[in-house]
């Protein structure tokens, strides 16, 4: 995430990288079977956390490859449910309403959509979350109090890597990291989180790739939620 997208190119790189991971550059890596029941156990409490709440808002900021700084909220509602929004003049808006991801740029008024199943957003958007079971655990670490997991999503038509970086003192999820095919690192940092607060369904609704017009008042949600 930049604090500005120049073009849509940025905004399809951004989901399928920044959220939903892209090709990793080569990692020692060992298979599930080669954890340790300490490591199961702590990959397990991050699973816990992401199945303690219904509802999760806050405030993310992002660093992208080259050093820029961008910010935002963001909003998620299991099953599938997700929205991030940009603090202007970031263009993007991006929606997720348990099928598709809808991703918007408002500077040229288009918009570009990805299945959910397709993207690993899905294992952690599940109505119930096992990483283990949903995940391929390739990591498990821990560096200055802190708990990094390193995924690779099951199926094989979404390659990549996702690093989640785990707080076990304060239970909340600090982070994640995605690491691109050319070892570019894009860093999203969680913060203000506040679960099971009551949220709009709106602000999740995106107009169907194949839809064909709506009445104006209808129209795909992509102004800034209401809440």
């Amino acid at each position: 995430m930049t604090s500005t997208f120049r073009t849509f190119r940025h905004g399809r790189r951004w989901i399928l990288g920044a959220l939903c991971a892209c090709a990793l550059a080569p990692l020692a890596i060992a298979p599930a079977s080669a954890l340790t029941a300490r490591e199961r156990a702590l990959v397990s409490e991050v699973s816990q956390f992401f199945n303690s709440y219904r509802t999760l808002k806050g405030s993310f900021t992002q660093i992208s490859p080259r050093g820029r700084v961008s910010t935002g909220r963001f909003f998620i509602a299991k099953p599938g449910r997700m929205r991030f929004e940009y603090t202007p003049p970031h263009p993007l808006v991006i929606v997720s309403d348990g099928t598709w991801v809808a991703i918007r740029n408002n500077a040229r008024d288009k918009v570009d959509y990805y299945p959910l199943s397709k993207t690993p957003l899905k294992m952690v958007l599940a109505e119930r979350v096992d990483l283990m079971r949903d995940a391929q655990v390739r990591r498990v670490e821990q560096k200055d109090g802190l708990l990094v997991i390193t995924l690779k999503a099951n199926d094989k038509s979404v390659p990549g890597f996702l690093q989640l970086i785990y707080d076990p003192q304060q239970r909340t999820l600090r982070q994640w990291i995605v690491v691109d095919g050319q070892g570019r690192r894009t860093t999203i940092s969680l913060s203000e989180l506040q679960m099971d607060t009551p949220m709009n369904d709106r602000i999740f609704r995106v107009k169907r790739p194949g839809e064909g017009p709506r009445r104006r008042r209808k129209k795909t949600n992509f102004n800034a939620a209401r809440r």
